[in-house]
């Protein structure tokens, strides 16, 4: 579980400097920064308790199952940044989106963390021949 958790971690601040870093291009920015935050580390971590989800979804429709993971990542991202925004060191702030819950969810980014639940999961299970 340990490694998983830092391969997940790993991951997730990889790909969120990548996104961080594309969003650069919309203003027009060719440095190209990309930032995270030491707390998403443990954040995208968890991800690895999506291990858990495998065996019983493992032979339904990678569509259904990138739907699931989406749902459990919203699930974690609101509580994660619930949790740290009580104490005012939430990272994140999406108050400037419509598609905005209580500034801690985006739900427009539901692509995003469907493709997420899916690499995690071929992450997590490499020999799983239908995951993405």
């Amino acid at each position: 579980m340990l490694k998983n958790f830092f391969k997940c971690g790993l991951t997730g601040w990889c790909m969120e400097i990548v996104f961080t870093s594309l969003d650069s291009l919309r203003r027009r920015d060719m440095r190209l920064i990309g930032q995270t935050s030491l707390w998403m580390f443990p954040i995208y971590g968890s991800a690895c308790f999506l291990a858990l989800l495998y065996k019983p979804l493992k032979n339904i429709p990678a569509y259904l199952r990138g739907l699931i993971y989406a749902v459990c990542i919203y699930a974690g991202e609101y509580l994660t940044g619930h949790f740290l925004d009580k104490r005012h060191m939430c990272p994140w702030n999406y108050e400037n989106s419509k598609w905005n819950v209580h500034r801690i969810v985006r739900l427009d980014y539901f692509p995003n963390w469907f493709l997420a639940g899916l690499l995690f999961e071929k992450i997590l299970h490499p020999d799983h021949e239908k995951a993405v």
